[in-house]
């Protein structure tokens, strides 16, 4: 399951992290949000040794939302060695991250 991180969480484990990272930004009353939940599982699980998958309640971390200007959910930050490589706003398939995922990964 992909861990819920809040803002001190992100700084050590998404800002600082080595590799590839996909940061959902995700409400609980999103109806896409909860749609792309079982997705991202499958692609954490094919993806475990190559990226990392994170979820920031928009709600709960209001601050980390507006510093990466996530204006609509879900909202998928890909970053690589800490710095953002590629913005997915709205649902998506599990093919689309897996490629977008794996291209970063290398």
């Amino acid at each position: 399951m992909a861990k819920i991180i809040d803002q001190t969480e992100f700084n050590t484990l998404v800002s600082e992290a080595k590799g590839v990272v996909l940061v959902d930004f995700f409400a609980t009353w999103c109806g896409p949000c909860k749609a792309l939940a079982p997705i991202l599982e499958e692609v954490a699980d094919e993806l475990k040794d190559k990226a990392v998958i994170y979820k920031v309640d928009i709600d709960q971390s209001q601050p980390l939302a507006q510093e990466y200007r996530v204006m609509s959910v879900p909202t998928m930050k890909i970053f690589k060695n800490g710095e953002v490589v590629e913005t997915i706003v709205g649902l998506q398939s599990k093919g689309v991250l897996l490629d977008k995922l794996s291209y970063y990964a290398g």
